[in-house]
């Protein structure tokens, strides 16, 4: 685990890892640059092996190079900057310029620069797996997904997936909105990560007729039961036809329709969030504050007073309340996320078939999305590895708004390979929410002074 001081997600990652009986017995080497977290790690890893019944050789170390040596998987799930400063910096630079941010970690500014920090030390994290583990299948749940996974493939002989779960997420989501259960429903969805569109969504019936289920996703429009987090979807699906993956907070920023600095009635009407990453960081911290002891120490009860107290400060609805209760300090039940990551090794393992969606670059899988970027594809999982499906050509208007957010991603790609300068100024020009609120010149001094605040974190370029 690289990045494993990211608790709750290793939690998550781990009981379902461990919950396999065929993977109850693996070796899982911790490893994070800072010591504290790492601990803390640790300690939650044993919680989650007593409760299971597992053992596992679990370590935990520093030394990145000793935690990949021999790994036959590795699984990223690191911040470069973390939080604070760097994701701040996304958020507070381009606000001077009156450029406003939802999440900041796939597109836009934010994502170009959350790419040119992490692509660096990803490069470097894989030489050392070409070392020491050079067989290894790397699972990279890093953001921003599609830049990360294409620079791998281009720089690395790494075999590496990027991973998501926003396909299987939204699937859950619509089959509530709809009342049909997700297990009766069989989907084939595409494109590239965060824009990725259902082409077919439907369930087949006891008379053995297959049903579309996007009459009854149009119908939840008609019957005004659209949900207020999710507005923007819906609106998209009116508008081309085909419902998206990625939520709405994260899609009103990859598009120039959403966000204008002049229509504040834009934001009220679509229910966006801006500052909304920031806003979860602020949760999460507050409530890894509260529950810290409790985490390190079963015999130390949650204090729920403070904890909703902390969480609804930073900022928390009641939902947040509820997720973070039960997925910070809850170690009785684990319960199995609808993360990838754990099917895939256990497929690999075990030859049992799967179909999952991950990230690959695109080498005959979408024909008309440029060959070579990253897309988002089902892929069958087995004793042969992981397996792109072929999907043949996307509706043209759905490729054609995937290629203006494949243009960012290929030019921000390319800055960090060849360390020139000028594509970092390319990149944001295209962007189409920034080329949406800024002229040229505040578009080449915002960048300027982002690459400025970044300082040593990133390399010089010329």
């Amino acid at each position: 685990f690289i990045g494993a001081g990211s608790t709750v997600f290793a939690k998550n990652l781990l009981g379902d890892i461990l919950s396999f009986p065929e993977l109850a017995t693996a070796t899982i080497s911790l490893h994070d640059i800072d010591p504290e977290r790492l601990r803390t790690t640790e300690i939650v890893a044993r919680r989650i092996a007593n409760t299971l019944g597992a053992h596992p050789v679990i370590e935990a170390t520093l030394d990145r190079r000793q935690a990949l040596a021999g790994a036959d998987y590795a699984i990223g799930m690191f911040q470069v900057a973390g939080y604070e400063p760097g994701t701040v910096v996304d958020f507070e630079i381009p606000k001077r310029y009156g450029l406003r941010q939802t999440i900041a970690d796939t597109l836009g500014v934010g994502g170009i620069m959350r790419a040119l920090r992490t692509i660096p030390v990803l490069l470097e994290m894989c030489r050392d797996m070409e070392d020491v583990c050079p067989d290894v299948t790397f699972l990279n749940y890093v953001n921003p997904m599609a830049m990360l996974t294409w620079a791998v493939n281009r720089a690395s002989s790494i075999k590496t997936v990027g991973l998501c779960h926003s396909v299987q997420g939204t699937a859950e989501q619509l089959a509530g909105d709809i009342g049909v259960p997700i297990e009766d429903i069989n989907y084939v969805c595409a494109g590239i990560n965060h824009m990725a569109f259902y082409l077919r969504f439907e369930r087949r019936l006891p008379n053995g007729e297959v049903e579309d289920l996007y009459p009854r996703l149009r119908q939840v429009i008609a019957e005004g039961r659209v949900p207020d987090w999710n507005r923007v979807r819906y609106e998209m699906l009116q508008r081309l036809g085909y419902f998206v993956t990625e939520s709405s907070e994260h899609f009103s920023e990859y598009v120039p329709w959403f966000i204008k600095r002049d229509r504040p009635d834009l934001l009220e009407r679509f229910n966006i969030p801006l500052d909304e990453y920031i806003r979860r960081c602020e949760v999460q911290i507050a409530g890894w504050e509260a529950t810290r002891e409790t985490v390190l120490n079963p015999d130390v009860p949650v204090d729920h007073a403070l904890l909703r107290e902390r969480l609804l400060a930073a900022g928390a609805s009641e939902w947040d309340v509820k997720y973070v209760s039960e997925t910070t300090v809850n170690f009785d039940a684990i319960t199995a996320s609808h993360e990838y990551g754990s099917y895939i090794i256990h497929s690999l393992e075990t030859g049992i078939p799967r179909v999952i969606y991950g990230n690959v670059i695109n080498r005959g899988l979408i024909d008309n999305l440029p060959q070579g970027c990253c897309v988002e594809v089902p892929c069958l999982v087995d004793k042969n590895g992981v397996q792109p499906t072929r999907v043949g050509a996307l509706p043209p208007h759905l490729a054609a708004l995937m290629q203006t957010n494949i243009n960012v991603q290929g030019l921000t790609v390319e800055a960090a390979l060849t360390g020139k300068r000028e594509h970092i100024y390319h990149a944001a020009m295209l962007d189409p929410h920034t080329a949406a609120e800024l002229d040229l010149d505040q578009i080449w001094h915002l960048v300027d002074d982002l690459i400025e605040a970044h300082g040593d974190w990133l390399p010089a370029y010329r």
